[in-house]
């Protein structure tokens, strides 16, 4: 029979390995985030530790390989984050990436408004909301790009006035010559709004399809969707990696 002694002097050796886990882990966190780690505490799930920290909670295994964080501490659009914290890669985000990628020669490019540049090789198409100012600073950034072709897809989401600014641009005998007017010159498309403007409706329809939430969206030849301001020098590199 198992003396009580026994099984104390057990109960105590084990707290003793766990205690000691969780400092190493607590060291391992704050050497490779540079944060304070105010404590460490085994989960009872899938063999993930609780590690507080900044006010804030994260989950990494006892090997601290891999860490699930909120998308808000780190501007993710993603609730949650699975980091690799060894190759310092967002496994999620890059995951997300490939699943929402958009097959370039899928998208209905007669329904947006086509811009060629020098040769016209490389190409880049996006979603835009006339109203958006994000979409007004990436308007002026892609007229410094060259040999490029660049499909823009009217996609009113943020007002009643972004749907009339879009069927007036759609409208316009020269459609670049108005959507640059308007985002780039800031002169209000006038004119009739109401031709045929099947297009931008089914804009819409297809951008709520692809899940396409924020203005502007590109999308890169590869298939790969970026949302949000993206800096020229990044879509200068990626149109230049597929030339």
């Amino acid at each position: 029979m198992v003396s009580k002694l026994l099984v104390a002097g057990l109960m105590a050796a084990l707290s003793s390995l766990a205690c000691a886990g969780e400092a190493e882990i607590q060291k391992a966190v704050e050497s490779r985030l540079g944060v304070k780690v105010e404590s460490v505490t085994k989960t009872g799930y899938l063999g993930l530790y609780e590690v507080f920290a900044d006010g804030h909670i994260f989950y990494t295994d006892e090997k601290v390989t891999a860490m699930l964080i909120g998308g808000d501490l780190i501007r993710s659009q993603h609730a949650v984050n699975l980091i690799d914290l060894k190759a310092n890669a967002n496994v999620t985000d890059a995951r997300m990436r490939k699943l929402q990628a958009i097959q370039f020669s899928d998208l209905p490019l007669d329904r947006a408004i086509k811009q060629v540049r020098g040769n016209g090789k490389r190409v880049l198409a996006s979603f835009e909301d006339p109203n958006c100012g994000y979409c007004k600073k990436l308007a002026k950034d892609l007229q410094m790009l060259d040999n490029v072709t660049v499909y823009t897809f009217l996609y009113p989401i943020l007002s009643e006035d972004s749907l009339k600014k879009s069927k007036q641009i759609w409208c316009s005998a020269d459609r670049v010559k108005a959507w640059n007017d308007w985002m780039i010159e800031g002169k209000t498309p006038g004119g009739r709004d109401n031709c045929d403007t099947a297009a931008v409706t089914k804009n819409q329809e297809y951008g709520r399809k692809l899940n396409i939430t924020g203005t502007p969206t590109l999308v890169f030849p590869d298939g790969e969707r970026v949302p949000g301001a993206v800096p020229l020098n990044v879509i200068e590199q990626k149109l230049g990696a597929t030339k």
